[in-house]
């Protein structure tokens, strides 16, 4: 059933005192907007890359202080092509700040997109390449923008860049599985010219097979299977202020124009009081190499976070398709480009399933339940559906899953190479990876905290060992940042716990959370190469960095045609003390994908997690007091 509630996503201000982290309602966004574009330092036509709510110092919102509503606005003036930050003081009406952030490109706008199309289709050249390809009609084509990263290349650094593709739509919707192979323009937006075309593999041949995913197109259909019904008569969480609450946890969450689903002030409720687990935890980047060097696909290295935003693409959820049938979604207020309030439609969901076992010995069991907050982000081709997994023994949970449509390439008959596989006649798919940056505030039983890494090590043989069976866990602490830049170790089942620096359990250990890695992978760009340089945040799993405010976004807070030197990496680097402090635990986790003709001409769903576990937080199984079945 579709519960149209806008409580947590879309409020009034009169609503966002009690919730700070609250997203910017729809009339926040005109009233930021209104502020912002009064400021005679701007030009009239100014863009808005990004607008949500600025969010109120960590320590006050600890206290529980009262503070001001703001909002946060980044601008871009694209004649002049200069970066602003604007800071709007929703609760006295005035623009706190403005100043502008020079040689910095914001995110990719539709605008963009718009620009390209009206430069790229005035160009002779393109559009003599198309009619090569047997494309007569031009109003058959649609021209697609991509990140141009960098590359050392000439003009690269002077001007807003982007790349475009083309696409054939005459054989469908589905436009991504008609690539019209080899054509790319390399575009400066700022002066309104083509720096580099690009017309190779004119003998690819553009797929007119019909690849429609509607249902008429995909039949004949299997038997349907028999009915399951999923029924819950009433909510099984509340909400108060913003808060859920649900089986002792506690937490808020926003979606975020750039980070997407996004929670805060997580806590658990213990012997009466909630104890603190996380301040804030995010997907702060997240970047998708491709593994072709060829001139029309080397370039192929989007931030999908800093680049594009991936609250900005979120999909509309739809209850019993999208998520199971007792789910309840929540619209979004996003602000466009022009500074318009776009609502999302249920682009959030929260709902109870089932969660299998929770323990069992002999004829004791108890089920368990879980509560999923879901949101899915379709950034062109690709569709992520990111999960919050809330576990009623103390578990968190982030859960991954890739569907859509893979990038693909055109090929002519008999021709294949390394760097690809067929997935279709004519159709090759390069190999490329996901990475997923996560940052992670801990506050684990309030501050401060500290990180220990635990390994596991085979016994030695000898009398002590004489079967050789033995091994034991080693713990290290990690006392600084270069200590805490660590790689998985499968060998050793590697592990991390953030440990409150002053509160122990009942036996007198320090009461913990630990991260326990899922399915991983590592760089194969090269060190030295330029998208490694520009996410230096790939060279190694773990990272832990001092809480810092300014200190949000892995890739730097805009990597959009960054050099590099900048994020995670360049704060690291300064090797702070992280023994005893407020923390961040910085995890990337990491998806391989060799495609395989299962995978067209849309994904099945492929998952990838991680946990955040309890570690001698509590003093037995936190389970333990589930009711039997009734």
């Amino acid at each position: 059933m579709r519960r149209a509630i806008t409580l947590l996503l879309i409020a009034g201000i009169r609503c966002c005192v009690a919730n700070p982290f609250a997203p910017l309602s729809a009339g926040e966004i005109r009233s930021a907007v209104r502020l912002i574009r009064a400021s005679s330092r701007l030009s009239p036509g100014i863009r808005f890359s990004m607008l949500a709510t600025a969010e109120p110092p960590k320590d006050l919102v600890l206290r529980g202080a009262p503070v001001p509503r703001k909002a946060f606005a980044v601008l871009y003036d694209a004649p002049a092509n200069r970066t602003w930050e604007a800071v709007a003081n929703l609760s006295e009406y005035r623009l706190e700040s403005l100043k502008e952030i020079a040689g910095v490109q914001p995110a990719i706008g539709y605008r963009d997109s718009e620009e390209v199309d009206r430069i790229v289709r005035a160009d002779p050249r393109w559009r003599q390449a198309i009619r090569e390809r047997g494309i007569t009609d031009l109003t058959n084509v649609e021209v697609v923008s991509w990140s141009a990263g960098y590359f050392a290349l000439p003009n690269a650094d002077k001007g807003r860049i982007v790349r475009a593709l083309t696409y054939y739509t005459a054989a469908g919707r589905n436009i991504d599985t008609h690539p019209v192979e080899g054509i790319v323009c390399e575009v400066n937006l700022t002066s309104g010219k083509i720096l580099e075309f690009l017309n190779v593999d004119r003998n690819a041949p553009v797929s007119r097979d019909n690849f429609e995913l509607d249902p008429s197109n995909t039949r004949p259909w299997r038997a349907a299977p028999v009915p399951l019904t999923i029924t819950q008569p009433q909510r099984g969480f509340e909400v108060e202020d913003g808060e859920v609450r649900w089986q002792k946890w506690r937490f808020r969450y926003a979606l975020h124009p750039r980070e997407g689903l996004v929670l805060y002030t997580v806590g658990y409720e213990d012997g009466g009081r909630v104890r603190s687990i996380l301040y804030r935890g995010s997907l702060s980047e997240m970047v998708v190499p491709y593994g072709d060097p060829a001139g029309a696909w080397f370039f192929r290295n989007s931030f999908d976070a800093g680049e594009l935003g991936l609250g900005s693409s979120a999909s509309s959820l739809r209850p019993g398709v999208d998520c199971p049938a007792n789910c309840f979604v929540y619209d979004a207020a996003i602000a466009d480009t022009t500074g318009v309030a776009r609502v999302i439609p249920g682009a959030v969901a929260l709902y109870e399933r089932d969660g299998g076992i929770a323990w069992k010995h002999g004829e004791e069991a108890r089920r368990a339940r879980e509560l999923v907050l879901s949101y899915v982000a379709t950034v062109g081709n690709y569709d992520y559906a990111f999960d919050w997994i809330f576990h009623q023994d103390g578990t968190l949970e982030m859960q991954v899953g890739l569907t859509g449509i893979m990038a693909v390439k055109g090929m002519a008959t008999g021709q294949e190479d390394v760097y690809s596989h067929m997935v279709a006649p004519n159709i090759a798919a390069p190999h490329h990876q996901h990475f997923f940056t996560f940052r992670l505030d801990m506050d684990v039983d309030g501050l401060p905290n500290r990180v220990v890494e635990l390994n596991n090590v085979a016994a030695a043989s000898g009398p002590k060992n004489p079967y050789g069976g033995a091994f034991f866990m080693r713990e290290t602490p990690l006392r600084s940042e270069h200590d805490a830049e660590r790689k998985l170790s499968l060998a050793s089942s590697r592990r991390w716990i953030v440990q409150s620096a002053s509160a122990k359990n009942d036996l007198g250990h320090p009461v913990g959370y630990a991260l326990l890695p899922g399915e991983n992978a590592e760089a194969f760009a090269a060190a030295d190469s330029w998208i490694r340089k520009r996410a230096g945040f790939l060279n190694a799993h773990i990272w832990v960095t001092p809480y810092d405010p300014a200190e949000m976004y892995a890739g730097g807070d805009y990597p959009n045609q960054s050099r590099g030197g900048d994020g995670l990496a360049k704060w690291a680097a300064a090797n702070r003390s992280i023994e005893d402090r407020d923390v961040v635990l910085w995890y990337t986790m990491g998806v391989t994908h060799n495609p395989r003709p299962e995978d067209w001409p849309v994904m099945p769903v492929h998952t990838a997690r991680f946990e955040l576990i309890p570690w001698g937080f509590f003093s037995h199984n936190p389970a333990l007091d589930l009711p039997p079945e009734q």
